[in-house]
């Protein structure tokens, strides 16, 4: 059965009422929205053929109909309009908020999510730049106890990375001021499958006397290399999916999504430089009402991260993509250093 401009036109109209109020249309309601230009036995044989067609469903018998994960596929693939530009006084807004965040990676990744949510309504998440020869450019040893050391590591892409060590002897600044130079002359611009048994014995043996008794800390700057490459995730907007009514039932696997990094990974990155619409059903578990909006941001350098709203199937679309690429381009500057 074609797809005619008729039953385009009322696929469009059926996502857009359904998305303002979540109820079933009728065809009554369908009619007043055409200004009676169609009569409603003709919009019911429509929305008919359309059901057939596995683009619309009927809830109950007595109610009207509401799109189905294949009716927004269709809606999202070949109907949907999208404005050009986000007006000026949304730049302005986006604008102001990167100008108040931090520029460190992990903060800003962050700060950009949790912005980005409040300002839709719907949950966020962003992952930190990733690329395949990320590095450790520079490691910092600060002694945050008698027997405590904080390890710092500072990517080439400008993000760091901290994790505490605990030893047993009680440390002095030599022992602090040793151990960093034996960090940064080992390890610093390394890939972690460089390193190799001869590689950790020498920079210990460098350390002197005290070498073995450090190595909680060269075991805490070896465990930063292997994470360097590993982009953070951040989740902000939680208390935003409890809103919609659709995504209750499925409440328990959405919190299994959006924490676990991998599978959450394989759900967001985009499959190319446009932005990517996907729903719940589509997933291989799948969570029948979610829509996942993702674009990917440039970070410079060869750098990328990735952004993405989390929502309802009936989320705005219209709304949301033009601020999420205006977001995704805005922090991909903000990134790299060369935002506002």
């Amino acid at each position: 059965m074609p797809m005619d401009d008729r039953k385009q036109r009322i696929l469009m109209a059926i996502v857009s009422l359904y998305a303002s109020d979540a109820e079933p249309v009728g065809s009554n309601l369908l009619s007043q929205y055409f200004n009676m230009a169609v009569s409603s036995a003709t919009l019911r044989n429509e929305m008919a053929a359309l059901t057939r067609l596995g683009l619309l469903e009927q809830p109950h018998t007595s109610a009207g109909r509401v799109p189905t994960a294949k009716g927004y596929r269709y809606y999202v693939d070949n109907l949907l309009d999208m404005p050009s530009n986000l007006p000026p006084a949304e730049k302005e807004k986006v604008d102001e908020i990167f100008r108040g965040l931090d520029y460190d990676p992990e903060k800003l990744a962050q700060g950009a999510a949790k912005a980005l949510a409040n300002m839709l309504g719907y949950a966020v998440v962003v992952t930190t730049p990733r690329a395949e020869d990320m590095r450790i450019a520079h490691f910092a040893v600060l002694q945050v106890g008698r027997y405590t050391a904080a390890v710092l590591a500072v990517t080439n892409a400008g993000g760091v990375r901290t994790r505490v060590a605990k030893v047993d002897f009680e440390l002095d600044e030599t022992d602090i001021a040793r151990t960093a130079a034996a960090l940064n002359r080992s390890l610093r611009f390394v890939a972690e499958a460089d390193i190799n048994a001869y590689t950790v014995r020498s920079l210990v043996d460098s350390l002197g006397e005290n070498g073995g008794r450090c190595w909680p800390i060269v075991s805490a700057a070896l465990t930063l290399l292997a994470e360097a490459g590993t982009p953070s995730t951040y989740f902000e907007g939680q208390q935003y999916l409890l809103q919609w009514p659709e995504l209750e039932p499925n409440l328990k696997g959405l919190v299994e999504l959006f924490t676990s990094p991998e599978r959450l990974q394989e759900v967001i990155v985009p499959h190319s430089i446009h932005t990517t619409v996907m729903f719940g059903d589509e997933l291989d578990e799948p969570i029948p009402g979610l829509c996942v909006v993702s674009r990917r941001y440039l970070a410079g350098g060869g750098l990328t991260g990735t952004i993405a709203v989390g929502g309802p199937t009936r989320m705005l679309l219209k709304e949301v993509i033009p601020l999420l690429e205006y977001f995704s381009e805005q922090l991909g500057k903000s990134m790299s250093g060369s935002g506002l």
